[in-house]
């Protein structure tokens, strides 16, 4: 096993050494609390969707235990319907900010679980992991509106909120597919599954009109490439049709459209949506710029505004150094991060229109 220390595979020229890499992963390790709980950074809110980031980060590093024990805090901590509520203060699961329980947090453990096992092949672990799994997806498509899109949350009253968002459908989208995976694994047909995720993917990928509409926001226009919703050619024409909106040469991805402040987890999951479909060279471009926004101790900065010169916010997220390594695993062959972002061998559902079995192409 490796460790914080020595990562691995995890440098790339230009991007990250081994010790700048382990640097990182040694700093999201100490974030951690003694329960497993990887919140923003210590004393800071924890949110589902960000631990299982930080989470697969520690994997790819090789810190395949801390990894373990942050799913097992949401074993541990997951409601009777199967949620989480959306923000924990300071990582306490006694202490919810937010009483809400959103879809694509809610989904995301699937892609963390399967990393996970893909990346250590504990099947102790996946077969203590498939209930929760399980009654996740179960929360979750309890949210699928008719046209297939995931409606965004339940609020604090268990209302379910009907608008639906592009980007957390299409993390939704990634995350039923690894459900599928996990439930192959266990042998547990999952027809319902097969037919929600189709409508799902199909929905992302051909019908922007039944979302909110938020492309001011740069992952509203790259995440259904990330999520493998969006492969081919029509990939490539969606990338390029923005790349001068959203891409700042040398300081990285501009988070809202009209603002002068690019983001370290908006680059990187570019970086990652960018080699998803082949386009290393630009993968890489992307990343380089990131330097600026590292410390020498290997934390990362959440964004930076080039108008100004400055950092901000003026605060380093454990999700934002996450995302990086796991854009250098990918860019690197870590296996078990090639599988979950490049998508080749996910279940995809079932096509709407045929009724069929699919898989990425």
């Amino acid at each position: 096993m490796t460790s914080p220390e020595h990562p691995g595979p995890l440098a790339l020229p230009g991007v990250l050494t081994a010790e700048e890499a382990g640097a990182t992963a040694a700093w999201i390790a100490g974030q951690q609390r003694p329960d497993g709980a990887l919140p923003w950074f210590e004393g800071h809110h924890l949110d589902p969707w960000d631990h299982v980031e930080a989470a697969m980060a520690l994997d790819t590093a090789g810190e395949h235990d801390r990894a373990a024990a942050a799913y097992d805090w949401l074993a541990r901590h997951q409601n009777p319907d199967g949620s989480w509520y959306a923000a924990y203060a300071a990582g306490d699961p006694r202490r919810p900010t937010d009483l809400g329980r959103e879809s694509n947090f809610c989904a995301y453990p699937a892609v963390g679980v399967l990393h996970h096992y893909l990346a250590t092949g504990d099947e102790a672990f996946r077969r203590r992991m498939w209930p929760v799994v399980r009654a996740a997806v179960a929360f979750v498509l309890d949210l699928q509106r008719d046209g297939g899109q995931l409606g965004w949350r339940r609020d604090a009253t268990g209302r379910a909120v009907p608008d639906a968002l592009l980007t957390g459908s299409a993390s939704g989208y990634q995350a039923l597919r690894c459900a599928l995976a996990l439930a192959e694994l266990a042998g547990e047909a999952q027809p319902d599954w097969e037919v929600a995720t189709g409508r799902l993917g199909h929905a992302v990928a051909h019908h922007e009109e039944l979302f909110l509409d938020k492309s001011r926001y740069s992952m509203d226009w790259y995440y259904p490439v990330l999520a493998g919703a969006v492969r081919g050619e029509a990939a490539a024409e969606r990338l390029a049709a923005r790349w001068d909106e959203f891409v700042v040469p040398g300081f990285g991805v501009r988070c809202v459209r009209e603002n002068p402040w690019v983001t370290g987890g908006e680059s990187a999951e570019l970086a990652l949506a960018l080699w998803s479909v082949g386009q290393q060279e630009h993968a890489v471009e992307v990343l380089r710029a990131l330097s600026r926004l590292r410390t020498p101790d290997g934390r990362y900065w959440t964004g930076y505004v080039y108008a100004d010169d400055a950092f901000w916010p003026v605060e380093h997220t454990t999700w934002t150094a996450g995302s990086v390594l796991l854009a250098v695993a990918a860019l690197t062959g870590d296996p078990a991060t090639t599988a979950v972002f490049g998508g080749h061998d996910l279940p995809a559902g079932l096509d709407p229109d045929c009724r069929c079995p699919a898989r990425d192409a």
